[in-house]
């Protein structure tokens, strides 16, 4: 995602936050990456400490790890800080 877009969408998104929820809030991430444990681990320390939710399941064949995390976090800007730390991992899929 070329950076021009990706910061148009973080600011949009930012303004959706701001418009639904109340903050603090709890935010839901979906996270697809390859079954590979360091992979796994990097979007695992992303989260430390932060009192998140960490769910993960293989796809059928276990080439791909999906991860759920549930987390509480203090306004938009920090739900987009995350999505921000995660995407500097290579072949991370956000949904």
């Amino acid at each position: 995602m070329d950076t021009e877009k990706s910061e148009e969408f973080y600011k949009k998104l930012i303004e959706q936050l701001y418009d639904t929820s109340k903050w603090p809030s709890t935010y839901l991430y979906k996270f697809i990456v390859l079954s590979e444990k360091e992979k796994i681990e990097a979007i695992n320390t992303i989260f430390d400490n932060t009192g998140a939710v960490i769910e993960s399941k293989k796809s059928k064949n276990g080439k791909y790890t999906s991860l759920s995390i549930t987390v509480t976090l203090k306004n938009p800007e920090a739900v987009v800080a995350k999505y921000k730390e995660v995407t500097q991992i290579e072949g991370v899929i956000s949904l």
